[in-house]
């Protein structure tokens, strides 16, 4: 799979970013739910950082089968975890660094019963 299908901003200041962002490319953003708000219904995300250290990123998610197994994978090949697995409701999530000081994000929907 390994899909590129979503992206994510993280700020301290998410309601600069939404100024900024969504005057230069006139993205629509939805109401912010715990820190958290929805860009182009659902295309990307705008994460408060503020709770979470305050860190600034721009990243994309790649969407993986384990997001468990490609988190030990990458720290294999040199990667360090930024933000460890998260079990988000629907979906499972992490934010990886590359060797190289990147940040990026793994992500997998969970199954539906």
């Amino acid at each position: 799979m390994a899909a590129v299908n979503y992206f994510e901003i993280g700020s301290p200041d998410p309601q600069a970013a939404r100024r900024f962002y969504g005057s230069l490319f006139k993205w629509n953003f939805g109401d912010p739910d715990q820190g958290y708000q929805m860009i182009n219904n659902g295309q990307g995300g705008l994460w408060d950082s503020s709770a979470a250290g305050g860190a600034h990123w721009a990243i994309f998610y790649v969407q993986v089968d384990d997001v468990q197994e490609v988190i030990g994978r990458a720290e294999e090949l040199g990667a360090t975890v930024a933000v460890p697995l998260v079990d988000g409701g629907s979906l499972r999530f992490a934010h990886l660094v590359d060797p190289e000081g990147n940040r990026f994000a793994v992500w997998q929907p969970k199954p539906t019963v």
